[in-house]
């Protein structure tokens, strides 16, 4: 590979190299069934509790970023607003048990996606800059970083943002002097991963989820300035990236 040839690489950290949704979702069906004990007097139905769980959740997120109390704060929000439509008593003990509950996904054990090993030997090894760019908390995601030892692929090239816009990530292509016909975004979100990168005129690659948190699905109303590749495996980024060089080695104007 050419040193003109090789690319920088921004991935981003939640549910495209780590599974994190899921981990959500448990803890969601969690909440569910205890709400449905709850209110059980009341008959509400589950989708009802999801829909403001999730609407408390996203109006904190857009106004706070990626920071831990969202997710647990949206939990008690919801029990606090179906205590209000009904009239049942809040308690201080369900309110206290509802927050632990939202704490404890930042607790488990955080698994690889399938290739990831695999795509990042190969990126590294075909002589990529690879730097990681995730939403949260520091504590949080170095935790992650940790367990899953991605030093050994970004060492300290992570950054680290509670809010993933496209200000953040055009602040660090400007910072570090990035070439954006060069330098890629991939990630699983349209919100923070692929309209940012759009935005700021860099390659990306979309990791479609076959379930995808809500806040993250909205339109893509920005064109394209250089390569976009929308892909299902993470164990294809490493191709798309070679197949774009490819053409534009065929076609170099």
């Amino acid at each position: 590979m050419t040193p003109q040839a090789k690319q920088t690489l921004l991935f981003d950290l939640d549910d495209t190299l780590v599974h994190c949704n899921k981990y959500f979702d448990v803890v969601i069906e969690q909440f569910l069934d205890t709400m449905s004990t709850w209110f059980h007097p009341w008959r509400i139905d589950i989708r009802d509790i999801k829909s403001v769980q999730a609407q408390f959740d996203i109006a904190c997120v857009q106004q706070n970023g990626f920071q831990s109390e969202h997710f647990p704060s949206s939990l008690v929000q919801a029990y606090r607003h179906f205590c209000h439509v009904t009239g049942r008593k809040p308690s201080q003990k369900e309110t206290d048990l509802l927050w632990k509950l939202g704490m404890s996904v930042y607790e488990m054990e955080i698994e690889p996606y399938p290739g990831m090993v695999e795509t990042l030997d190969r990126l590294r090894d075909e002589g990529h800059k690879l730097f990681l760019y995730t939403g949260g908390e520091p504590v949080i995601q170095q935790r992650k970083i940790d367990q899953m030892k991605l030093a050994a692929y970004f060492g300290d090239r992570v950054f680290i943002r509670r809010h993933k816009t496209s200000e953040a990530l055009a602040d660090i292509v400007n910072e570090r002097g990035f070439h954006p016909a060069s330098t890629w975004m991939i990630g699983n979100s349209v919100r923070t991963d692929v309209i940012p990168a759009l935005l700021t005129g860099l390659n990306a690659v979309y990791l479609r989820q076959a379930k995808e948190w809500s806040y993250n699905v909205v339109d893509i109303d920005a064109a394209p300035q250089g390569a976009f590749y929308t892909i299902e495996r993470l164990t294809d980024v490493p191709h798309v990236i070679q197949q774009w060089l490819s053409e534009k080695q065929d076609n170099p104007s």
